[in-house]
């Protein structure tokens, strides 16, 4: 196995079946010459937490196809990537274990609140999507600041820092599982403490006509988070069988506290704006009570509007809380409605489905509070 300074010359003139040429310029670069054609390849040791793993050697291209600069320009690249501990020539399984596949496992460990492995799921599938099947051992600590930042940017702080979160915890699973991986690249990031949210004082009637402006779909749904204060997945993911009008209770399946469903009391105007909304919608044969023919799940994904004159759910949220106060509700009924657990080990004795008739009244009352404001 000769070493040479590999020119464009002297490849022509190395005679077939006479092994193997490596260039003196670019590690790892050989021409290997067959019995009848001569072939570009990259040979290198794949090495991991300071271990070889394996040799792997790469074809680049026939030498009558590419030139020597573009065989040495992809002898780099490739290079590159096995002194960074990536196989080229391994799929993911043979790798190491892969994002998605720590995901899995990690949401296996134990039992999860389905919001729970709903966000998870979310934050890997639309956030993390470059890497999800990339093997964690190839994830390196500048990569993965890259994705923090650029959700930073692009989706906010609070976005980046419950994402990188996520990976943070799915990374030590795969860690606990695969010992060649040695570090959480996740661990290079100072992840700061979310601020508290400031939620600006609201206008009622101001907001009352604001939401007059939109589709009559999103009006009705920007009512509704204010009527109910419910979270964003929670109400999105109502459909309208879960609508009871018999009994006056909106169920929300989909809770970040409990895997049990909670059943709001419908104030009067709630119950009459969501049965005008099943009617009009009736046409559209949707399961949802907030359908949307465009998107991919047939429903509302994305609530928040552009325009600053009106919250996001978060900010309804804050804002029924308040509300639910200064209409005279005691802490403990507001709580209740809000999907909240009470504090306390006796809060825990405390079941809100039993207690849904005594709780209209003050559904009723935030209700009021909201309609009076109107002009």
């Amino acid at each position: 196995m000769a070493v040479v300074n590999l020119t464009e010359a002297r490849i022509r003139e190395l005679p077939l079946n006479s092994g193997i040429w490596r260039d003196e310029q670019v590690k790892g670069l050989m021409v290997v010459c067959h019995a009848t054609t001569k072939t570009f390849a990259v040979q290198g040791d794949v090495r991991r937490n300071g271990r070889h793993v394996r040799t792997v050697r790469v074809k680049i291209d026939r030498a009558d196809r590419i030139g020597l600069r573009e065989a040495r320009n992809r002898a780099k690249a490739i290079m590159s990537q096995i002194q960074s501990g990536v196989d080229p020539t391994a799929g993911p399984e043979e790798t190491g274990i892969t994002v998605l596949q720590a995901l899995e496992a990690h949401l296996g460990e134990k039992p999860f609140r389905e919001a729970t492995t709903e966000s998870y799921r979310y934050n890997v599938d639309h956030y993390l999507t470059r890497i999800r099947n990339r093997a964690v051992a190839d994830l390196s600590r500048s990569e993965v600041r890259d994705i923090y930042e650029r959700l930073r940017t692009t989706k906010g702080q609070t976005v980046a820092i419950c994402v990188m979160r996520t990976l943070r915890a799915v990374i030590n699973t795969a860690m606990r599982l695969d010992e060649t991986i040695p570090a959480n690249p996740v661990a290079a990031i100072r992840l700061p403490t979310p601020k508290r949210r400031e939620v600006d004082a609201i206008d009622l009637a101001a907001w009352w006509e604001a939401t007059e402006t939109l589709s009559p779909i999103r009006r009705d749904l920007h009512r509704a988070f204010m009527l109910t204060g419910a979270r964003r997945s929670s109400l999105l993911q109502v459909r309208r069988n879960d609508v009871e009008f018999e009994r006056g209770v909106i169920v929300f399946k989909h809770m970040k506290t409990s895997d049990q469903a909670m059943m709001f009391p419908m104030g009067t105007y709630l119950r009459d704006m969501l049965n005008t909304r099943l009617e009009t919608d009736a046409p559209l044969n949707s399961e949802w009570l907030w359908p949307s023919p465009t998107s991919e799940s047939g429903r509302v994904e994305e609530p928040k509007e552009p325009r600053r004159d009106l919250p996001s759910p978060h900010e309804y949220r804050h804002l029924a809380r308040t509300m639910f106060i200064a209409a005279g509700v005691p802490y403990a009924e507001s709580a209740l409605l809000l999907g909240q657990k009470l504090p306390g080990a006796s809060g825990g004795y405390v079941h809100a489905e039993h207690l849904v008739e005594h709780l209209r009244p003050h559904a009723q009352a935030l209700e009021t509070k909201v309609m009076a404001a109107r002009k």
